[in-house]
């Protein structure tokens, strides 16, 4: 009758078994030698080979066909595979396998077909099977039962750390990175001398991961958690400098990638960036790699800051990446996730085995020669008579039992005796027998100790790691970072000098060093400015520095923020670069104003000025949060435009100025704060064609001057005084005297005596001078020149230098 299987059960019972074979005999390595089996057939196929770093190459097709007949019954592809990465110096931190030929590249180019590739164990692949043949390890029946392999590896090598390992079972996964061999033998030594140390205490010496790709390594809390649980992360990052080229060019060059990244793909992707624009001010990007080294370069274009391309290059490539630590390794036949501490402890439990078996065989032979000789030693002492016995026997049988009878020899003492050559009679012979023989008690005497005194056993380790550090061990590869660098912000790395910012009517925009531009005369005609196209000119002239917030706003009331460091920066005559590379903007969407500010305060408040003289306060916490495209800042109605934003306090008061020399004092809570979507109120009631032009913000009691300055170049100074307050919403009185001589009103700021102004001309010219060399008048004076211009030229913009700015411009130039 044939029995019922339940194939519930059945199922169960054939998945378990292939899950294990998995984990056990293909994926997870042993946490002793640090090998998968196929490795570790590798190793061995090439120790029976005699394939050693002593002898010449073999080729790389007879190890495979050698590892795949006797030991591993798998496709040739696979074990070939794995012999490739086992000699690629970009793939373990201290190759196995010694390759000569193509073994493929870190461009995640291919290998040369195992017929044209040859290879040999590396030296210290040799100290892996050190003691090997003296029954240190044991050793199962291949797949055929034809021959023996070795069940693990007696090697003297913590391997599993020191070239780490990944691989993915079923249900499981591991994924160790490589160390430094001198620092793991360090903190093996540290564990011999006190098995009760902790975690930490190995820390300082196991100082991070050692890739063989080098770069940086994150030394945070996340990798300490990581070597304490066996599970956590590090953050990796490629290692890159600048470099000056000619004519104050530069270039950022990449010489370390993080640890299995593809280096073709790296700038692949970088170039991808590049033609997206999500990197800005890259001229030429070229891979100049060679067999010395990594050599990625990454030319720039003129004023363009490294260190933000840089940030952005760890941004969006894998340029900085993370390494996920799960060190999950096979112990007693069963997976296992190990600390730090747990996997060097089970490596010198196996190294305390390898050593009292290797000295249990040791002590075995010599005992075995110890007794032979102490026999040979008793038939020299006796020779005659021992010739008498054997003479006088008829077979070689009746003469051993003859010996074993008259001296008490053994069997085996015996047969030595009787197979001892005539010209060990002599005495030179017989005295290095005896020195053998005392030498070789001596010998017994040391084994014995090793096997009965555990401090002994562990003297042993010590000179055995000791050995292995002071041949193998080389300087680490990875530069180590600790936690309070890992957070590196950007504008640490840039100085927060005073700079100006231009924006042109068509939209381009740059960063210029304040100290281009040196103070002159009133009435000078003034230095180079920016160079513009025709019909182009300069819109917002804005001095601040590189640490602010840059608050773009468009014509519909839209804004956009980014930091000061981050406008492309060009020389003083230079055009810019377009702010539709830098800003999502819409259509027929530009950029009217710029303002900076440096952090969103409390009863702080953006007044917003529309040139149909509509005002709007909203506190700044509003615009604190900004999204990539931008937020609506306030609502613009139809015909109108959005022309300036002022951060204001709650007594400030506020003076709108219009293109034809009108003006009105008003209270800034006048207008009572609104949120952001909002259109404001009346600020300023204009007459026919007229249009505010600009909006000054002063104290209650300013003792300060109204600077006002025409489109043709003429200027004033006047108390703030003159200006009486009025409700908002009136039409004003007179502030300039406008004539066709002066033209129109294109600003107005308020000055005092310590103050600078830096004024530029449609003739993309520039003049810096003193606010006290303006002339001080009443409301109703159309001014003194400023500014002497060519015939069809006007003023394009203006702004303050303050007082800060300039001693910070004035100590840089003592220093240097």
């Amino acid at each position: 009758m044939e029995s019922t299987i339940s194939i519930e059960k059945e199922i169960q019972k054939s998945y378990l078994e292939y899950s294990l074979s998995v984990i056990i005999g293909r994926a997870i390595p042993d946490v002793r030698d640090g090998l998968k089996p196929v490795h570790r057939r590798i190793m061995f196929a090439q120790h029976e080979l005699g394939n050693s770093y002593t002898r010449p190459y073999k080729k790389s097709a007879r190890v495979v066909g050698d590892v795949i007949g006797k030991y591993h019954p798998h496709g040739d592809s696979a074990v070939y595979d794995a012999l490739v990465r086992m000699a690629q110096s970009f793939s373990m931190r201290d190759p196995l396998v010694d390759g000569q030929g193509n073994f493929g590249s870190i461009d995640g180019d291919a290998a040369a077909a195992m017929r044209y590739t040859e290879a040999r164990m590396s030296r210290l692949a040799g100290e892996f099977l050190s003691d090997i043949e003296k029954k240190t390890v044991d050793f199962r029946p291949n797949y055929d039962n034809s021959m023996q392999e070795p069940t693990v590896l007696p090697t003297k090598v913590p391997n599993l750390l020191l070239n780490g390992s990944t691989g993915i079972a079923v249900g499981m996964a591991t994924n160790i990175p490589p160390h430094n061999l001198g620092e793991l033998i360090d903190a093996l030594l540290v564990i011999l001398e006190n098995r009760q140390c902790s975690v930490d205490e190995l820390l300082a010496h196991v100082k991070g991961p050692d890739f063989p790709t080098g770069g940086f390594v994150y030394a945070g809390d996340s990798m300490i958690d990581a070597y304490k649980t066996g599970r956590g992360s590090v953050k990796i990052r490629g290692k890159l400098s600048v470099e000056d080229r000619k004519k104050d060019l530069q270039s950022i060059v990449i010489t370390e990638i993080p640890y299995a990244l593809n280096k073709s793909t790296l700038v692949e992707k970088i170039a991808q960036l590049v033609h997206e624009k999500r990197i800005d001010g890259v001229s030429d990007l070229r891979d100049e790699s060679d067999r010395k080294g990594i050599r990625i370069v990454i030319d720039l274009k003129r004023g363009v800051i490294p260190d933000i391309v840089i940030n952005t290059l760890y941004k969006f490539t894998a340029l900085e990446t993370s390494f996920g630590f799960n060190m999950m390794a096979v112990v007693n036949n069963r997976p296992q996730l190990l600390n730090l501490k747990e996997i060097l402890t089970h490596f010198l439990d196996h190294r305390s085995e390898v050593i009292t078996r290797r000295t249990m065989f040791d002590l075995e032979k010599s005992e075995a020669r110890a007794h032979i000789l102490e026999g040979l030693r008793i038939a020299l002492d006796n020779i005659d008579e021992v010739v008498k016995i054997i003479r006088a026997s008829s077979t070689p049988q009746d003469a051993k039992l003859a010996l074993n009878e008259r001296f008490g020899l053994s069997d085996k003492q015996s047969q030595a005796i009787l197979d001892m050559r005539l010209q060990r009679l002599t005495n030179m012979e017989y005295d290095k027998l005896v020195e053998e023989y005392t030498e070789l008690l001596k010998t017994i005497e040391y084994l014995k100790s090793i096997l009965e005194k555990p401090e002994i056993l562990r003297g042993v380790i010590k000179e055995e790691l000791d050995k292995l550090k002071t041949t193998f061990a080389t300087p680490r590869k990875s530069e180590i970072i600790t936690d309070d660098l890992c957070g590196i912000d950007i504008e640490d790395l840039i100085p927060d000098s005073p700079v100006v910012i231009t924006l042109s009517r068509r939209g381009y925009i740059k960063r210029t060093d304040l100290a281009n531009y040196s103070a002159q005369k009133r009435g000078g005609k003034g230095i180079f400015g920016v160079h513009t196209s025709d019909g182009d000119f300069i819109l917002n002239f804005l001095v601040t520095s590189n640490h602010q917030h840059l608050m773009l706003f468009t014509n519909n009331g839209r804004m956009y923020r980014m930091k000061v460091h981050q406008i492309p920066e060009g020389s003083r005559t230079a055009k810019g670069a377009h702010i539709n590379n830098l800003l999502p903007l819409g259509k027929d969407e530009s950029v009217v104003y710029a303002l900076t500010v440096r952090d969103f305060e409390p009863e702080r408040y953006f007044l917003f000025i529309t040139k149909k003289g509509m005002i709007k306060r909203t506190a700044t916490e509003q615009y604190a949060n900004c999204r990539t495209t931008g937020i609506i800042a306030v609502n613009v109605k139809d015909g109108d435009e959005l022309l300036q934003v002022t951060e204001i306090g709650n007594d400030d008061e506020a003076v709108l100025v219009t293109s034809n020399g009108f003006a009105i004092r008003f209270k800034c809570q006048d207008a009572r704060p609104m949120g952001r979507g909002t259109a404001g109120v009346k600020g300023i009631a204009l007459r026919g064609n007229d249009e505010v032009v600009a909006g000054v913000v002063a104290k209650e009691d300013e003792t300060r001057d109204i600077l006002t300055i025409s489109e043709n170049g003429y200027g004033k100074r006047t108390s703030y005084d003159l200006y009486r307050i009025q409700t908002r919403g009136g039409k004003g009185i007179i502030t300039m005297k406008t004539t066709p001589k002066t033209g129109g009103l294109i600003g107005a700021i308020m000055v005092d005596l310590s103050n600078e102004i830096i004024l530029l001309t449609s003739q993309n010219k520039v003049i810096r001078m003193a606010a006290g060399d303006v002339r001080k008048v009443g409301r109703a004076t159309q001014g003194v020149r400023l500014v002497t211009m060519n015939e069809g030229g006007s003023v394009a913009g203006f702004d303050l230098v303050r007082d800060d700015e300039i001693d910070e411009v004035k100590n840089s130039k003592d220093d240097a």
